[in-house]
């Protein structure tokens, strides 16, 4: 079982001139077996709703409660988030110099398991998982992203989905910088991930064409840090066709 249900969460984040209010307020609740996308124009708040679910300290919740499977996240650290079941693909994939992607993953399987994976059989989970994702074998010696271009990065945060394979997965503008092979590859991790039936997955995009080759079963549009409406996959047909501008107008008025 994979739920997260996000309760009237608000959000500051500080600036030069003191704590500005982003998250205003979001209702959402992702149960097994959905997958939700959220939407809208840029500065709306979609993803600092990703990074503030995952605990990153520059986002300060100020109230509410984001819960998976009946734990409370708020009240956890971002490793402690991560135990929990929660997993954080980011928009912007940062390099680890002098640490492997093979020792990172591992590193990291052995925190959320409570045991090491067999030295015997490691080293054929992580090929596997950079051949499905057409990423060559040397990449398991490579530091973290260091030297990756952009596609292979977000290639790369597939991979981590599919070894950590997480309770809930929060994938923040995955297909950004994409070409369309790599879209592809990319949804098609999403579906293998999704399709075990007892997972969550939380996907913010800008753009419809991921949702070409994933089957949301939510769509929300995101304005001014809360979700102003939901539906599903057609939203995001008629988003392509007429944009926010409606959404924005509410907004203002």
């Amino acid at each position: 079982m994979a739920e997260l249900v996000i309760t009237g969460l608000h959000v500051d984040v500080e600036t030069e001139h003191g704590p500005k209010e982003i998250l205003k307020g979001v209702n959402l609740t992702i149960r097994t077996g959905e997958i939700h996308a959220i939407m809208g124009p840029n500065g709306s708040g979609k993803s600092t709703l990703a990074y503030a679910v995952a605990g990153h300290p520059k986002y300060m919740i100020t109230s509410g409660s984001v819960m998976i499977d009946g734990v409370e996240l708020t009240e956890l650290s971002v490793d402690e988030r991560a135990k929990a079941g929660l997993f954080l693909a980011m928009q912007y994939p940062v390099e680890v110099p002098g640490v492997s992607t093979s020792n990172f993953l591992r590193t990291a399987k052995t925190a959320l398991d409570g045991e090491a994976p067999k030295v015997r059989t490691w080293p054929k989970v992580i090929a596997s998982a950079l051949e499905t994702m057409e990423l060559d074998p040397s990449f398991s010696g490579r530091s973290v992203n260091e030297g990756f271009s952009g596609g292979e990065k977000k290639r790369g945060e597939i991979v981590q989905l599919d070894v950590l394979n997480p309770k809930v997965a929060i994938l923040d503008e995955i297909d950004s910088g994409l070409d369309i092979d790599a879209v592809r590859m990319v949804a098609e991790g999403i579906n293998r991930y999704a399709a075990q039936g007892d997972r969550g997955v939380l996907l913010i995009t800008h753009y419809t064409r991921i949702l070409r080759y994933t089957e949301p079963t939510h769509v929300h549009v995101f304005v001014d840090g809360h979700v102003v409406a939901s539906g599903g996959k057609e939203l995001s047909e008629e988003l392509e066709i007429d944009g926010y501008d409606k959404y924005l107008k509410a907004a203002r008025s």
